[in-house]
């Protein structure tokens, strides 16, 4: 049972992971969430971020005696990728207008 775990965890995050590169380097979003996604770059590096993170905290978590910190580390990082993929469903701000260029008669 613990084989068939551990598949099916590589095999979800080598799709966020997947999911992730395709969106940073095309900005290609699944269909199931192109309507909520505005900005499909950051969602990416927040899918990649969270991909790393998932790995480190299901991976290495195992290994109680030898890494302490690093599945918590991990942990971390997953949820600071939740972060940064709803900052992805926000609009971005606007720039700032630029002033008219005005001429001094001289």
């Amino acid at each position: 049972m613990h084989t068939y775990l551990v598949i099916a965890g590589a095999l979800a995050v080598g799709l966020m992971a997947a999911s992730g590169i395709a969106a940073v380097t095309t900005g290609w979003v699944a269909p199931f969430a192109r309507r909520r996604i505005l900005r499909p770059r950051l969602w990416g590096y927040g899918q990649l971020s969270g991909a790393a993170g998932a790995s480190l905290w299901m991976f290495l978590g195992v290994f109680r005696a030898r890494f302490d910190a690093v599945p918590l580390v991990g942990w971390f990082v997953f949820m600071g990728s939740l972060g940064v993929q709803m900052l992805a469903q926000r609009p971005g701000r606007a720039p700032a207008p630029v002033p008219p260029a005005t001429e001094s008669a001289s």
